[in-house]
């Protein structure tokens, strides 16, 4: 009876001892399996701390070259605008009357009228992004989308400019040189006196006029909008490039 009590203690230590290695054991692989937990967790930490870094210094460049493009923009709307003002007036007096019309402020119109301007941003740093794994950094997706389609937008855009200077400089500019004095001073265009005043009076001279009146019209009021969403997109990107005041 005393051996057979022997032999249940001795059983009962041995599972104990088996009991506790296993507990031992699990508890080993538990630390382990936290510590790898908590470098992954650092390492995760440490490569979002490094992309942030990368994606600030990434906006801060897109922000610089958007206000920059913004500041062409404005200039370049500003002076498509005049010329439309005074294609606008003169279009408004056709058909001409030399003995009536004020041809001082006729002169000074037909010469704003022709001046052409075209926007060609700076895109080095958006085209840098756009073709390079950096780009993933961009977190924002609006501002992800605004960089995608800007290149769309824009091209949109300067086909009305480049359809408008094309013609200009292929057909508006030589009518312009064969009839009036063709001179950096807009008081001189109708003043010269080889200049046949009557080409004001003729069909020739209101198609020319309602030509580049078109044209121009066309950059600014187009149905399609091309120039307000140029206008919006450079906004937007400036806004959401805009570096943040804890950087």
């Amino acid at each position: 009876m005393i051996n057979i009590f022997r032999k249940k203690r001795k059983t009962l230590a041995n599972d104990n001892k088996a009991l506790k290695y296993t507990r031992y054991a699990i508890g080993e692989i538990v630390l382990v399996v936290i510590g790898i937990l908590i470098a992954l967790q650092i390492n995760t930490w440490n490569t979002n701390r490094i992309e942030r870094k990368k994606e600030a210094l990434i906006l801060k460049e897109l922000h610089k070259e958007f206000v920059a493009n913004k500041q062409q923009f404005d200039s370049v709307v500003f002076f498509h605008k005049r010329s439309f003002k005074a294609a606008n007036y003169i279009k408004s007096k056709l058909p001409i009357n030399v003995k009536e019309t004020n041809l001082d402020s006729l002169s000074y119109h037909l010469f704003y009228m022709g001046w052409t301007y075209t926007f060609n941003p700076s895109q080095g740093v958006t085209k840098a992004l756009m073709n390079s794994s950096t780009f993933g950094v961009v977190s924002n997706d609006e501002l992800r989308q605004l960089l995608i389609s800007w290149n769309d937008i824009l091209v949109d855009y300067q086909e009305e400019e480049s359809n408008a200077a094309s013609n200009y400089q292929n057909h508006l500019k030589p009518f312009e040189k064969k009839h009036f004095y063709f001179d950096p001073d807009y008081s001189k265009w109708l003043s010269d006196p080889r200049i046949d005043l009557a080409i004001l009076e003729k069909l020739e001279f209101d198609n020319y006029i309602l030509d580049r009146y078109n044209d121009i019209s066309n950059i600014i009021n187009s149905s399609a909008g091309e120039l307000d969403r140029v206008t919006e997109s450079i906004n937007r990107i400036i806004e959401l490039s805009k570096p943040k005041t804890n950087d």
